[in-house]
């Protein structure tokens, strides 16, 4: 069992670290700085999920200042990577949103990554699928709460 937990380790140590630098390959490509390209992904993935960050949010998430944050979303914001929001119910609340300008370079750039990952996953079968989603799920799940348990407390 020792074996079977070093190698899955291993793997996923080296799936995230050959993520990491495709992202960096893409960051450096569309003249993003890393941060930049972190709070993008935030803003997709919140407002993919139908619950967009605000902007504290987003700086909490990626451990920044307000100011900080507010440097980084006023330059996707330029980039029309970004766009800010007032909320319908509560006109006072901002949210972020994806722009236009990040769809089209992410489809473009990432595209063939998908169409390579639908090749993949078509040579396993559903069980196979259900046990990979029910690892990487819980596997994610427990990284996220053990960072969050060492991490030093952020304000506000």
């Amino acid at each position: 069992m020792d074996g079977d937990r070093d190698e899955l380790v291993r793997l996923l140590q080296a799936y995230a670290a050959e993520a990491e630098r495709l992202s960096h390959v893409f960051a450096d490509r569309h003249g993003m700085h890393a941060t930049d390209l972190s709070a993008l992904l935030a803003v997709m993935q919140a407002d993919r999920a139908g619950a967009p960050l605000t902007p504290g949010r987003l700086g909490r998430h990626l451990g920044l200042s307000s100011g900080a944050t507010t440097a980084v979303v006023d330059r996707l914001e330029r980039a029309d990577h970004v766009r800010r929001a007032r909320d319908d119910r509560d006109r006072r609340r901002v949210t972020l949103h994806y722009g236009a300008a990040a769809e089209q370079v992410g489809s473009a750039f990432f595209g063939p990554l998908g169409a390579r990952m639908d090749e993949l996953l078509a040579g396993y079968d559903a069980a196979e699928l259900a046990a990979a989603r029910r690892f990487l799920g819980e596997a994610t799940e427990m990284v996220r709460a053990y960072r969050e348990s060492v991490a030093p407390p952020t304000g506000g």
